[in-house]
């Protein structure tokens, strides 16, 4: 770029004739942006920094469409998921339909229907769907404050026990998946744990093998399991597992598994009771894998 004294990538010759193109350089940018962000082990999702790559990707896809582009095959799975709504999605904005109806119901981002409607000379009043959307997320923020001031239906042993299993089953998940997994959410009753995670696909048999022998491999070491209250700064420094986008007070409360906290296993912010040692927990099974959402998969467990 400088080299060849342009202001801009798009107008050096690593662009052929149409770089002016509109979509060309929104496709250009957009992929460039979304490849960066999934170096980082983030997938498309409805939240946080997935909802970011969702947004990039499919605005992409929605030009690609326009100029008769082939999308990059690293998003093909999200373009897949958005082609089965894209068709529905626009038949549904060309009768006005409510915005956030586009949004959970054809994932259709807010800033892609007010493009479309910009384009078409229409006005999209979005105060209804802020106001939606701003429900959708404190339903989420309720959720991830309950998960780490270790809000548990009941406190009972079994219930303990489970609580710390998630802990070793969302280390595992990383280990085994890499690091796009991110907790979205638990249940735990004293019969079983229930796990939400972001994942962009269904498990492999053999995945499900490899997490469930590496949780009952931390669980036949024994490893301890210790809370200690960290400055904000401290905690996330130390690498322990957290909503990146949630606020948290100047002191949190961490809970690690193993020996250190620098070379602990699992480290993650949380204020729930645990167990002492992780041999008491049991042998650790998988029952079921499932889809929640675009994005999000469900893992049922037990220990017997």
């Amino acid at each position: 770029m400088l080299l060849q004294r342009k202001k801009s990538v798009y107008e050096t010759d690593v662009f052929s004739l149409g770089t002016e193109d509109r979509s060309t350089r929104i496709i250009a940018d957009h992929t460039r942006a979304a490849t960066e962000i999934m170096k980082e082990g983030v997938a498309p999702s409805n939240v946080e920094r997935g909802y970011v790559l969702r947004r990039l990707i499919r605005r992409a896809i929605l030009h690609a469409d326009r100029i008769g582009v082939k999308i990059d095959e690293r998003f093909r799975d999200e373009e897949t998921k958005f082609r089965k709504t894209l068709s529905a999605g626009l038949k549904e904005f060309e009768k006005g339909t409510d915005p956030f109806v586009l949004f959970t119901s054809y994932g259709f981002p807010i800033e892609l229907t007010k493009e479309l409607a910009k384009e078409k000379g229409i006005a999209v009043d979005t105060k209804e769907f802020e106001k939606a959307f701003e429900k959708h997320k404190e339903v989420s923020r309720v959720g991830a404050e309950k998960k780490f001031k270790g809000g548990l239906a009941d406190t009972s042993e079994m219930s303990v026990k489970y609580h710390t299993t998630t802990h070793l089953l969302h280390q595992a998940l990383r280990d085994v998946l890499g690091k796009e997994v991110q907790q979205k959410g638990s249940n735990i009753t004293p019969e079983r744990l229930r796990f939400d995670f972001a994942f962009s696909r269904k498990m492999t048999d053999d995945e499900k093998k490899k997490v469930e022998a590496m949780v009952n491999e931390k669980i036949k070491e024994n490893l301890t399991v210790h809370k200690v209250a960290l400055s904000l700064v401290k905690a996330k420094k130390s690498g322990s597992l957290h909503f990146f986008d949630e606020k948290y007070p100047d002191e949190v409360l961490v809970h690690y598994i193993g020996d250190s906290l620098e070379t602990a296993y699992s480290k993650e912010f949380c204020g729930g009771p645990h167990i002492v040692r992780t041999g008491t927990l049991g042998v650790f099974k998988i029952t079921k894998e499932e889809a929640v959402s675009s994005g999000v998969r469900r893992i049922k467990a037990v220990l017997n």
